[in-house]
C-alpha cells in the first residue's frame, strides 16, 4: 500500500506505477497494491488531473476507479508492505499502527540513487516531492522519483514472496 497526503496524487501515482512493473514482472497474479492517505480532506475525489496527464504521457493505464480515502488501523494490519511518500506520513502510520509493528519502509528508500539515511529521524530526505502546489513539471519530478523506486520495490517484493 502507498501513502502520501489525500491520496490523489502521489500514492495513486505510485500504486498505477507499482501495479505496471508488478505485472511486467509476472507478479501482479500473487501481489495487490493499493494507495491511500493519511487525511480525509479528498475522501472520495478522484486522482488528480495533473498526476492522470504525467502517468498518461508516459503510457501508464489510469483507470477513472479510483476515489481517495483516508488509511485506517485495519489497512495497515492486512498489508505486507506499507510505503509512505514522506516522512511525516511515516509517523503518522507507525503511530496509527500502534505496536501491530507493519513493515512501514520510505518508499525512495528502495531507489538506489536516493541519499542515504540512517534512522527515522533523517528519513526526510526520502520524502517524495509534493507536486499538488505547483504545476505540471512538479508532477513530472513526482513521477520521476516514484518510477526510479519502482524497481527496487518490485525486487524486494519477488526476495519476500521465495521466502
Amino acid at each position: 500500500m502507498t501513502v502520501c497526503t489525500g491520496n490523489i496524487c502521489r500514492s495513486p501515482m505510485a500504486e498505477v506505477v507499482l501495479r505496471d512493473r508488478l505485472e511486467s514482472a509476472g507478479l501482479a497474479h500473487r501481489v495487490t497494491v493499493d494507495s491511500t492517505g493519511v487525511s480525509d480532506e479528498e475522501r472520495g475525489n478522484p486522482v488528480d488531473p495533473r498526476a492522470r496527464r504525467a502517468l498518461a504521457s508516459r503510457g501508464y493505464p489510469v483507470g477513472d476507479g479510483h476515489r481517495a480515502r483516508q488509511v485506517a488501523a485495519a489497512d495497515l494490519s492486512a498489508r505486507d508492505l506499507v510505503l509512505p511518500m514522506t516522512s511525516r506520513h511515516a509517523q503518522v502510520l507507525r503511530r496509527l499502527a500502534n505496536g501491530t509493528d507493519p513493515q512501514i519502509v520510505m518508499y525512495r528508500s528502495f531507489d538506489p540513487a536516493a541519499p542515504q539515511v540512517t534512522g527515522a529521524g533523517d528519513e526526510s530526505r526520502l520524502d517524495v516531492d509534493d507536486p499538488w502546489y505547483g504545476d505540471a513539471d512538479g508532477f513530472e519530478i513526482c513521477l520521476d522519483e516514484i518510477e526510479a523506486a519502482a524497481d527496487g520495490i518490485v525486487t524486494h517484493v519477488r526476495a519476500q514472496l521465495a521466502r
